[in-house]
């Protein structure tokens, strides 16, 4: 019998082990504080799926940005917020799932005094999964 990590006999299906891919620190242009980024993941072939668990420390966040055919966000662990341009800041808490449609300008990060984990789940399209912009403010964030 094979074990669930072999993949030898089972190429239809990949198991990428806990622990495989080192943890990455969220890169300044896209974010604000402290960010980390675990197991990542990108479809291949066909698929066009990806995505990672993303936890923001206390006030960081990402930057504005769109996704052209939108993102999942589970939250997981903490508190935190996610603002769409021109709209009020919402509250977002473990359990909750915030879908962000097609090249909707927004951002998401943790409260200011609680971390926040959510996995991020998005799609590509020609190559592109997300496009970065301005960073959020003091003022947006602090709405």
């Amino acid at each position: 019998m094979n074990s669930i990590a072999d993949t030898e006999h089972a190429p239809g299906v990949t198991v990428t082990t806990n622990g495989s891919q080192p943890s990455a620190k969220g890169p300044t242009d896209w974010f604000t504080g402290t960010v980390r980024i675990d197991a990542p993941f990108k479809g291949s072939n066909v698929a066009r799926v990806s995505g990672a668990t993303v936890t923001f420390e206390p006030g960081a966040r990402t930057a504005w940005h769109t996704h052209p055919l939108g993102q999942t966000l589970i939250v997981t662990a903490g508190s935190g917020f996610v603002q769409e341009w021109g709209q009020p800041v919402r509250q977002i808490r473990p359990g909750d799932t915030v879908w962000i449609a097609p090249q909707v300008k927004h951002w998401h990060g943790a409260a200011p005094t609680t971390a926040m984990t959510h996995i991020a789940i998005a799609e590509v399209l020609e190559g592109e999964v997300v496009e970065w912009m301005e960073q959020v403010s003091a003022e947006q964030y602090s709405h």
